[in-house]
């Protein structure tokens, strides 16, 4: 679906979430989006604030993570689909959920944060052209496809609902 050489190495299990489900890059956010709402919505607030071990992240912590993760993805995709060259940053993400108080953020709050930034992947995705989604840009130092970002905001999303679900409830 998408060649390993429009992303790096590191986004690889991210990728092969959705990699062989045949649907574009529109219909997997979508998708992966209504799984995450029917996961979290009913989680009680004893759960929403749950470790499964000491030094991990809360649910909460994960979802603003998620958040914050697919801002900087749609920050790149743009980038590169105007085609700036500039070589972007990597973001550190334990630094991001270090800076924000996500266990004292309401609930229903982060789940809407999240349903908007998702919208706004939507719109964006469906802002760009065919050849846009192929321009490739650097950030941390590798090469990445808009096309390949597109999936990997679902992929991240579906990899983050499948820990939660193993490990967190």
């Amino acid at each position: 679906m998408i060649p390993e050489n429009e992303y790096a190495p590191y986004y690889k299990n991210y990728i092969q979430q959705i990699e062989n489900n045949g649907k574009s890059i529109l219909a997997n956010l979508e998708t992966s989006q209504k799984e995450f709402e029917e996961s979290l919505s009913e989680l009680s607030k004893k759960k929403q604030l749950y470790a499964y071990e000491t030094g991990k992240w809360t649910v909460k912590e994960v979802v603003q993570h998620i958040i914050d993760t697919e801002r900087v993805f749609c920050y790149r995709a743009l980038c590169f689909a105007r085609n700036d060259k500039t070589s972007l940053p990597g973001f550190d993400q334990d630094l991001f959920v270090a800076n924000v108080d996500a266990n004292a953020r309401n609930w229903t709050d982060l789940l809407a944060e999240m349903a908007i930034v998702r919208q706004g992947t939507i719109l964006l995705f469906k802002s760009f052209s065919d050849l846009a989604l192929l321009k490739i840009g650097e950030s941390s130092g590798k090469k990445m496809s808009v096309r390949a970002i597109g999936f990997l905001c679902s992929g991240h999303q579906i990899h983050h609902i499948k820990v939660l679900k193993e490990r967190y409830f």
